[in-house]
């Protein structure tokens, strides 16, 4: 489990540990702004694209042999951004960073599945979401206590000892899985659809989240924006032709075998709405403490840093809770928990205290952290074991994909409002509490139907 945690820890780390960096690497690499993003998006977007994929070979070949290798890219890969000496070199090396980062992630929870006895599965699964919150957290910490001492290029040689030895440790301790014989081969035309419906999706979301505010500005949705729809039309065309090829197949690349059972489609329906409440709520809240309520950059911070810091308190005992209560239900109170403190922000007081946002923050991390823990055990145990890996990549696609809706939703806002008087920052708060209520309904629908 230890190794598990460290290549978690490195994967979701190295995915914003790069963001405080990009003023400095863009200036050092003779670069703009627009360029520069591409360090970020090179490595999320590699990431996504591949998670079923591998997910699909951890279930052909085995999960360890997919974790270890994956690992082994990011590690190499980490050495190219180390020793990058331009932008476009720095860019391809995040590229193969986040396909090693996707070969680890895709087989992470098929992994745990393996490891803990299933009677206390649920610690496993809740561990795995505690590392995920405390490595989202740590990531602009670390990156600051880096960049204060060191330049950018410090940031990726973090992966190497850590990276190395996950490794060592990984080839002794990672147990092996029995590999379902005859299985029908990968198909390249399903991993190229699956690469275009992704990429499009995630580019379209990314051109109207990143630059619709100043198309709202100007009033209108601009090239960027009617770009980014287009965009996101085409990988939804693309994704229609790909899940009509997929759906007659007894394993298929997208696991739609594992959408046809009805707790699993229940489970993946309020992860992708609670990440997209999440990833609303998040988007909005700079602009709702600094723009709105005139708070500091580092107060701001301080007050969204109690957000995961709720998630990783409140998890543990998610974890317990499992197995004594229905999956479902400890969803569904999770949603409504995280809802109520959705709300409370939408109707914060403009002169608010600390205090104020303090819990209504802490209402969020909580209610989020009582949800994801029983809803990614229902996702990971609801699959057959020989289809773990499938079940495991869409933890991570689900993910993203909530992630990326509710990037669009709030560019979707801002390009209306855009005045940032507090208006687009409190419809976006509504809307997030309006997903999370969408989740927590599709999480209690689940009680009381059996997993099959």
């Amino acid at each position: 489990m230890l190794v598990i945690i460290l290549g978690l820890t490195l994967a979701v780390l190295d995915s914003s540990i790069v963001n405080l960096a990009l003023p400095g690497i863009a200036r050092e690499l003779d670069a703009n702004a627009s360029q520069a993003i591409w360090v970020v998006n090179a490595y999320q977007i590699a990431a996504l694209v591949l998670l079923l994929p591998l997910a699909a070979l951890g279930d052909r070949l085995g999960y360890r042999r997919v974790y270890l290798v994956g690992m082994a890219v990011f590690v190499l890969a980490s050495v190219g951004a180390m020793l990058a000496s331009s932008l476009s070199a720095l860019i391809a090396a995040r590229a193969v960073q986040g396909i090693g980062a996707a070969g680890v992630m895709s087989v992470n929870a098929a992994l745990v599945r393996l490891i803990f006895p299933r009677a206390i599965l649920g610690r496993g699964v809740a561990l795995n979401s505690l590392v995920v919150a405390g490595a989202t957290m740590a990531g602009p910490s670390v990156a600051a206590a880096i960049l204060s001492v060191a330049s950018w290029p410090w940031l990726f040689a973090l992966n190497l000892p850590l990276g190395a030895f996950t490794l060592w440790r990984g080839r002794q301790a990672l147990p092996g899985n029995p590999v379902k014989a005859g299985g029908a081969p990968i198909s390249l035309t399903d991993v190229a659809l699956n690469i275009a419906m992704f990429t499009l999706i995630f580019i379209g979301g990314e051109r109207l989240g990143v630059r619709a505010e100043a198309a709202g500005a100007a009033g209108a949705a601009g090239p960027a924006g009617v770009s980014g729809g287009w965009l996101l039309a085409a990988g939804l065309a693309v994704g229609v032709a790909f899940l009509r090829r997929q759906w007659r197949l007894q394993a298929p690349l997208f696991p739609v075998d594992l959408l046809r059972i009805p707790v699993f489609a229940l489970s993946m329906a309020s992860s992708v709405s609670a990440f997209c409440a999440q990833m609303l709520a998040f988007l909005a809240l700079p602009f709702l403490l600094l723009e709105v309520h005139g708070r500091s950059h580092i107060e701001a911070g301080l007050l969204i840093t109690v957000w995961p810091l709720g998630i990783v308190l409140v998890a543990p005992i998610a974890g317990r809770l499992i197995g004594r209560y229905a999956d479902g239900a400890l969803g569904g109170i999770g949603m409504a928990v995280f809802a109520c403190g959705l709300l409370a922000l939408a109707f914060l007081p403009v002169h608010a205290g600390s205090a104020d946002i303090v819990w209504r923050m802490a209402l969020c991390g909580a209610g989020f952290a009582l949800f994801q823990s029983p809803n990614n055990h229902t996702i990971v145990t609801t699959a057959p074991l020989h289809r773990s890996g499938a079940a495991s990549g869409m933890l991570g696609t689900a993910r993203l994909t909530g992630q990326t809706l509710g990037a669009v939703l709030l560019a979707g806002i801002y390009a209306v409002w855009h005045q940032h008087d507090g208006r687009a920052e409190s419809i976006a708060m509504l809307l997030a509490a309006g997903s999370a209520g969408v989740a927590g309904v599709c999480s209690t629908l689940r009680v009381g139907r059996a997993r099959q």
